[in-house]
């Protein structure tokens, strides 16, 4: 077993005559399946397919590009595993200064809107070779999308980046049979039939069929209604049981998309985790000082995908789809001895989930047939009554890995809905949960407390919070562990005003909660959330949704979740005085703050008389010593 081959000279020690494909990617090479490119490259290697792996090309010449020459079939392309844009800058647009998908954790490895810039490139000096873009960055830009930094509305990327095929969702179905057709001598473009792939064609060329036809980019540039409407129609569409062909027209060529591709039976999914991954990045970047994500997942399992808690916020129900798919409890143990005996494992296994760790089958019977409802959540804002809620499986696979030799514990780290574990009658995997599966800390996702927000985002109310949360800590208790829950909670959100940061804020004092972290809402594409960001509209109703844009707005929003901060101070302050709360400034115990000291010792405004009530003048302070020492 060895990586796939990087350079020249591999092929030529192969004695390979050039690769079928050159995967290229905007990560440094890991060869582990939480990595697309591992899987994907694996997977065609194990059908036979040369594979070669191009990762963080120097976008700014050729050489790279021509490093393997000419590949028989065709180039294949993703930013990675995240977003370029996300990699490089924070909510606040700001540049980051690392990235973890990069040797070193070095950032400025790859470049802005890295599937453009690559596929641009890959068509200058090869036009005539197939180039199909896949992976998030791809996946959630398939459509005309409103662009964060540029704040405008750009056009899919399959027209921006002049590729031929793009592959949506997680792309192992699709891919296999976009290289057999390519390899069987179709062009590329007659690949239009194929579930999970979108395509463009010139609108004299477009065969008219049954299709949801999405309102075209100058419509959704010019309309927010219009760019609301069609972010609904995607949204809807995004089911592989009854999901519809998607069209968008961009000028003179329609987008196609065709239905989402079914996700992996149990059996491929297992066999897909099971192909002879080296679980590590390149040797190649131990110089470097290695590539920092892999230290996250490199003793952590991932057991399903898909996620039918559907948050407006994120983007995994658009790429992956709702419908959860598990490998099977036997797959999950191969991995995990696999682990135990890799150099490193110290008998920890860090996480066993996916994008819902307590997610092991479909919500209900009814999806099977009719696929997941349209326009509707299984969980939120309370739960569907026709939800199947089963931790069995789970709980036993649990069991057994924590039984294997040389493992000492099993931690669940990636998130579990409480709400959905909180319909579950019988609590065993609530109580085992707690008793051998967390590393101290739980961390969960009430994101907000007030409902309107959380409406909003897709989430259930608070209430179901507290309700995990009270059982959570009588647990705790009883098995005699000192254990904390650690919530996730985002500023920000499109319907989130001042008062209701007010609000969170107390909550979180009531709580004896203070967070050393918060996430700002961060408007990407393919999410609902951004939609109403973006357009300050409701896709699901079309009715008026508050957003709050400016930097100042949300600085101040962030800063009320950390009003305990000093250098909170004066945006807490600011923000108390704008959302009508200046009662909540002062030293009494219900106050979020106390008043800003001036420079001349009393605070400017209305604080001032409190303040001299106070505080004593020095002079009052020396007098009254003196009086004491003459008694």
């Amino acid at each position: 077993m060895a990586f796939l081959p990087v350079t020249k000279k591999e092929i030529e020690q192969l004695g390979w005559d050039m690769p079928d494909f050159v995967l290229v990617t905007g990560d440094a090479y890991v060869d582990h399946p939480t990595f697309g490119v591992a899987i994907i490259s694996r997977l065609l290697e194990s059908h036979g397919y040369k594979i070669a792996v191009l990762a963080q090309p120097d976008w700014r010449t050729d050489r790279d590009f021509t490093r393997f020459g000419r590949p028989k079939l065709g180039f294949m392309v993703t930013a990675g595993n995240i977003d370029s844009m996300v990699a490089h800058y924070t909510a606040a647009r700001r540049k980051r200064s690392d990235d973890a998908y990069s040797p070193g954790g070095r950032a400025g490895r790859r470049p802005d809107r890295a599937v453009t810039v690559y596929t641009k490139k890959i068509k200058e000096i090869y036009p005539d070779v197939p180039v199909v873009i896949a992976g998030l960055e791809a996946s959630l830009r398939r459509f005309a999308h409103y662009d964060y930094w540029d704040d405008c509305v750009r056009p899919s990327v399959l027209i921006e980046s002049g590729a031929d095929l793009l592959s949506f969702g997680m792309g192992e179905k699709q891919t296999l049979e976009i290289a057999s057709r390519l390899l069987q001598g179709e062009p590329v473009s007659a690949l239009t039939d194929i579930k999970g792939t979108c395509y463009a064609v010139p609108v004299s060329d477009y065969r008219p069929g049954p299709a949801v036809e999405c309102p075209s980019y100058e419509q959704v540039r010019s309309s927010k209604r219009e760019y609301a409407v069609s972010c609904r129609k995607q949204q809807d569409e995004q089911d592989a049981v009854r999901g519809k062909r998607l069209i968008q027209r961009h000028g003179d060529k329609i987008v196609v998309q065709n239905p989402p591709m079914p996700p992996l039976s149990q059996e491929e999914f297992d066999r897909v985790y099971e192909l002879p991954f080296m679980r590590a990045y390149h040797p190649c970047y131990e110089a470097q000082g290695g590539v920092p994500a892999i230290a996250e997942v490199e003793f952590s399992i991932t057991h399903n995908r898909g996620c039918f808690g559907a948050c407006n916020f994120c983007a995994i129900a658009f790429h992956q789809g709702r419908e959860i798919t598990a490998r099977s409890e036997g797959s999950v143990l191969r991995e995990a001895e696999k682990l135990t005996e890799m150099p490193g494992f110290k008998g920890y296994i860090h996480d066993v989930g996916g994008p819902t760790a307590n997610f092991r089958s479909i919500s209900c019977d009814k999806q099977i047939k009719h696929g997941l409802c349209k326009a509707k959540k299984c969980l939120a804002p309370v739960p569907c009554k026709l939800l199947k809620v089963d931790h069995s499986e789970y709980l036993q696979m649990l069991r057994k890995l924590r039984a294997l030799p040389k493992v000492k514990k099993v931690f669940v780290r990636s998130g579990i809905r409480y709400d959905y574990l909180m319909q579950d009658k019988d609590d065993s995997f609530f109580k085992e949960l707690v008793q051998h599966h967390v590393s101290g800390q739980l961390k969960v996702a009430p994101e907000h407390c007030s409902a309107q927000v959380l409406d909003h985002m897709g989430k259930p109310h608070i209430e179901a919070y507290q309700a995990f949360k009270k059982r959570f800590y009588e647990i705790t208790k009883s098995v005699g562990k000192e254990q904390y829950l650690v919530p996730y909670l985002m500023s920000s959100h499109p319907g989130s005003t001042l008062k209701d940061a007010v609000a969170l804020a107390l909550f979180l004092k009531q709580e004896n909660l203070r967070p050393e972290q918060v996430q700002d809402f961060y408007p990407t594409p393919g999410t609902i959330s951004t939609c109403m960001f973006y357009t300050e509209l409701d896709p699901y109703t079309m009715k008026k949704v508050y957003v709050p844009k400016t930097d100042r707005e949300k600085a101040m929003q962030r800063a009320l979740l950390q009003y305990f901060d000093p250098k909170n101070r004066g945006l807490v302050i600011e923000a108390l005085q704008a959302a009508g709360r200046s009662d909540l400034i002062g030293s009494d115990a219900k106050c979020l703050v106390r008043p800003m000291r001036p420079q001349g010792g009393v605070p400017k405004g209305g604080q001032a008389q409190q303040w001299k009530k106070k505080k004593r003048s020095p002079l009052r302070n020396i007098h009254a010593k003196k009086s004491k020492k003459g008694r």
